[in-house]
């Protein structure tokens, strides 16, 4: 096996999260005392959270302020980070095997570094990477493939020697587009583009727990 490193994406990827982001505005609005209207978080999820805020104020005519919709939005998602997103099934096992292979291991995330790192933590996985890359940070967006060349830089792995877990198709295509090997994990915000994702990854894992998928993979790298 040629693989010497190992860079991977947080939200759908290692952990089972993105229910969240549709989930949040109808948690927010329980703890309010409303009931949230069917299908809300598909209205909300392709929003900012200046938008959502706004659509929550309007369409449920809340006494809050804007801001203050958004700040309890926020303190929702980051409940959830902290106390009760879980990894995906099989990563655990998973990432100790690349460890024990001596894969070194980063991070490359859209998310916010805070709650991630409180969520490694709590679940225990944390410690087997060498560094969190955000795209906050590196002022980027997975469109391009400067958090994954970052990640390899600092690993000082090969590119051809570096594979990307991702479960986005556009974080795919720009992986794969700057020469990495890019295994794609499904998950169920992207399984609408699977057909295309498949076509673009090098190897495409319905999850962790198919350790030999993996390796077999792994040894033509």
């Amino acid at each position: 096996m040629s693989i010497r490193g190992a860079i991977f994406d947080a939200d759908g990827t290692l952990l089972d999260s993105m229910m969240i982001w549709r989930d949040a505005g109808a948690r927010y609005l329980k703890t309010l005392g409303f009931t949230a209207e069917e299908g809300l978080g598909d209205i909300l999820y392709p929003m900012t959270l200046e938008e959502g805020s706004a659509y929550l104020k309007d369409r449920y005519a809340l006494s809050q302020t804007e801001r203050e919709i958004r700040a309890g939005v926020v303190g929702v998602i980051s409940g959830f980070y902290r106390h009760e997103v879980r990894e995906k099934l099989g990563v655990k096992e998973f990432l100790a095997a690349l460890s024990e292979k001596g894969v070194l291991m980063t991070i490359a995330t859209t998310g916010d570094r805070e709650l991630l790192e409180a969520a490694l933590e709590r679940i225990g996985i944390l410690p087997y990477f060498k560094k969190i890359f955000t795209c906050s940070e590196l002022k980027t967006t997975k469109k391009s493939p400067y958090i994954y060349k970052a990640a390899a830089e600092y690993m000082k792995t090969p590119v051809k020697s570096t594979v990307v877990f991702e479960d986005a198709l556009h974080a795919v295509k720009s992986a794969r587009e700057a020469g990495f090997n890019v295994v794609a994990v499904s998950d169920t915000e992207s399984a609408i583009y699977r057909d295309e994702i498949t076509k673009i990854a090098d190897l495409y894992m319905d999850g962790f727990s198919d350790l030999e998928k993996f390796w077999a993979y792994a040894a033509q790298v």
